[in-house]
């Protein structure tokens, strides 16, 4: 059986403030082959690494993301005593350690993120194999795909593990990212003899870190990755 990716969800969330780089560094010091973070597009139009629309939940400020400039952003605490990072800091840090999963969350996040990508691969040392894109919106993944055919690309379900083939498949995807609700042994055979990676979130449990080893899947994505060690 090949290894099973282990992948910190927003770094190392279960243990420190999601999406920081402090989060980050955490996951990698477990020893992470991949870190998963989220991205929106705020309204000075740089990438910030942030999972909800709106700054509330975890952050001291309040609004929507979008409406807000980089330079209000940058001021911001999180979790009482970290930064919002920017997609770029996020990659200089990992940079030579792992690989990354980017979801992109906001809106017209697309384009932008893969903007990053193309030039962390021509001008740093990174290779698109380092980089899965992944997204629950279809029509942000599509963009994606228009602006690049090497970008690696994963399908987000929480709903219907056949529907995101038929997606993956529409968009030459590399994996389909099903909530661990979803997934049974079969549809992890039928995904990957499809041809396509099964990566799986949100895993935390033992007993389902186990169940998910047993389905044969590709990479599990947890807050706690160092649960993951032993897989």
């Amino acid at each position: 059986m090949d290894s099973i990716l282990k992948i910190g969800h927003r770094g190392a969330k279960g243990h420190l403030a999601e999406n920081t780089l402090e989060s980050i560094q955490t996951a990698l010091d477990f020893g992470v082959d991949m870190i998963e973070i989220d991205v929106h597009r705020c309204r000075s139009g740089e990438i910030v690494v942030i999972h909800d629309f709106t700054l509330d939940r975890t952050t001291n400020g309040s609004g929507e993301i979008a409406s807000k400039n980089w330079e209000i952003l940058k001021e911001l605490k999180v979790g009482g005593a970290y930064k919002i990072p920017l997609l770029t800091e996020v990659l200089d840090l990992i940079e030579g350690k792992c690989s990354i999963n980017i979801e992109l969350k906001g809106s017209n996040t697309a384009k932008a993120t893969c903007d990053v990508v193309q030039d962390y691969v021509e001008n740093r040392n990174w290779k698109y194999s380092d980089f899965v894109v992944s997204s629950f919106q279809v029509n942000e993944l599509f963009e994606a795909r228009k602006f690049s055919e090497k970008i690696p690309i994963g399908v987000l379900s929480k709903a219907s593990v056949s529907e995101a083939i038929k997606k993956g498949k529409d968009l030459e995807a590399v994996a389909i990212h099903p909530s661990i609700g979803i997934v049974t042994k079969d549809n992890v055979r039928q995904t990957k003899e499809a041809g396509f990676k099964v990566i799986v979130w949100t895993v935390n449990e033992p007993d389902a870190i186990a169940r998910m080893k047993e389905f044969g899947v590709s990479g599990i994505i947890s807050d706690y990755p160092d649960r993951l060690v032993k897989v």
